[in-house]
């Protein structure tokens, strides 16, 4: 039935489902698939594939919570997705074309900046800041070039969304955070999109992880609802640490 034997693919499932809890709430769901992807015995391009499948379903889980609680109107948002959609499909063409190890020595250091930020920022909370972008402009450099990144790398993604929806849009940490899982639902969309068209996906696998990432996303997004920043601060300094750490393993372990 799946892809690789019976116990592999429980460890699988519980690996999607405890990404879709974290991701819906600091982001870095990556961190926990890709991994068991590639040590259940998937390529390096089965896992990234694979993991843009089950991924998608999360994001959109996620994004569907926050909007039933209001926390985002898709339809404002519409425009905004539609470009990160485009771009993470850029992105995953890229992927193929443009050498990645460059990237792999500079991720590191910004999730670190990222971690720093959100652990010793002072006042970082639910409510609204000060807005340096406006929507237009914000729209059009920092969503294409994160979603880009999305198709094109992945690790931290949902982290610079935060980051730049928290310093350039002005947005309170909860609501940066259910803006940013639209976004980052658009851009895995666009990437899929290509991936499924250059094969490599492990469907059935996939499709096993993308229901226990649309139950861990759930449960994440009404956990991060219900603590808001108080959760989703610390959540985010751990998991970026966590990404910049298993980078920096790749390069130099």
């Amino acid at each position: 039935m799946f892809e690789v034997a019976t116990d592999l693919a429980l460890l699988l499932i519980l690996a999607g489902f405890l990404a879709g809890l974290v991701d819906a709430i600091a982001g870095g769901g990556g961190l926990i698939t890709v991994p068991a992807l590639l040590l259940a015995g998937a390529s390096p391009v089965e896992a990234l594939a694979t993991n843009k499948l089950q991924g998608t379903f999360g994001a959109a889980t996620a994004t569907l919570s926050y909007a039933r609680a209001g926390q985002v109107n898709l339809r404002q948002q519409a425009g905004m997705a539609v470009i990160s959609g485009l771009a993470g499909g850029l992105g995953a063409i890229f992927a193929h074309l443009i050498p990645a190890e460059a990237l792999r020595l500079i991720m590191p250091v910004i999730l670190v900046a990222v971690a720093l930020f959100f652990a010793l920022k002072p006042g970082l909370s639910d409510q609204d800041r000060v807005q340096r972008l406006r929507p237009a402009i914000f729209s059009l450099t920092a969503v294409p070039l994160i979603a880009a990144y999305d198709g094109f790398f992945g690790p931290g993604t949902g982290s610079f969304f935060m980051l730049g929806f928290v310093m350039l849009a002005g947005y309170g940490v909860l609501k940066a955070t259910a803006h940013t899982k639209l976004l980052n639902f658009a851009s895995n969309l666009g990437a899929l999109g290509v991936f499924a068209s250059a094969g490599g996906i492990w469907w059935a696998m996939g499709g096993a992880m993308a229901l226990a990432q649309i139950a861990g996303a759930h449960l994440g997004a009404r956990l991060a609802m219900r603590i808001g920043a108080r959760l989703i601060k610390p959540l985010l300094v751990v998991t970026s640490s966590a990404m910049a750490a298993r980078l920096l393993w790749q390069v130099w372990g």
